[in-house]
C-alpha cells in the first residue's frame, strides 16, 4: 500500500461536479469526526501545478460536513486516463469548484447524478475516444 499522509481539504482540488446524496448518506453513518483517519485515505494526483482527487469526493465532502479540514490521502500510482482527468478538473474550474466545499450546494439524488454525472462523463469519454481513433488514423507510419 502506498504511504498514507495527511492533506489539508482546501489545498486539493476536486474533478467531480456533483455528489450523490444516497452515497453521501451511507458514508455519514461509518464516519467518525472524532477519527478522520477512520476514512478509507483517499487518492489524489499531481495534475499540473496542483493536487486533484482521484476519488473519495464523497468521503471528503463527508469529512467536510463535519468540520474536519485534513484527511488521509496517498499519492495514486495507478496510470489513469489523465486527459479525462484534465477535462473534469477543467469543467469543476469553469463551474466555480475549486475546493471540496465548492460542492455544498451540488448534493444530488442518485437518479440525478447518473443523468448530470455519469452521463457527462460518458460523453466525454466517447468524445475522447473518437478523437484519438482519428490521431491513429493519421499518425504517419514509421
Amino acid at each position: 500500500m502506498a504511504k498514507v499522509f495527511r492533506m489539508r481539504l482546501e489545498d486539493i482540488q476536486p474533478s467531480q461536479l456533483y455528489i450523490c446524496f444516497e452515497k453521501l448518506c451511507e458514508v455519514m453513518k461509518r464516519f467518525n469526526p472524532s477519527d478522520p483517519w477512520s476514512i478509507e485515505p483517499i487518492p489524489v494526483k499531481k495534475l499540473g501545478d496542483e493536487v486533484i482527487f482521484v476519488d473519495g469526493h464523497t468521503r471528503a465532502f463527508a469529512a467536510f460536513l463535519c468540520g474536519v479540514s485534513e484527511v488521509p490521502v496517498y499519492w495514486e500510482a495507478e496510470e489513469l486516463d489523465w486527459e479525462a482527468y484534465e477535462i473534469c478538473v477543467k469543467w469543476c474550474r469553469e463551474s466555480g469548484i475549486r475546493r471540496i466545499s465548492d460542492l455544498r450546494n451540488r448534493v444530488v439524488p442518485q437518479k440525478d447524478y447518473e443523468i448530470l454525472w455519469y452521463r457527462r462523463c460518458e460523453e466525454m469519454q466517447q468524445e475522447l475516444e473518437k478523437k484519438r481513433l482519428q490521431a491513429a488514423r493519421f499518425k504517419p507510419s514509421d
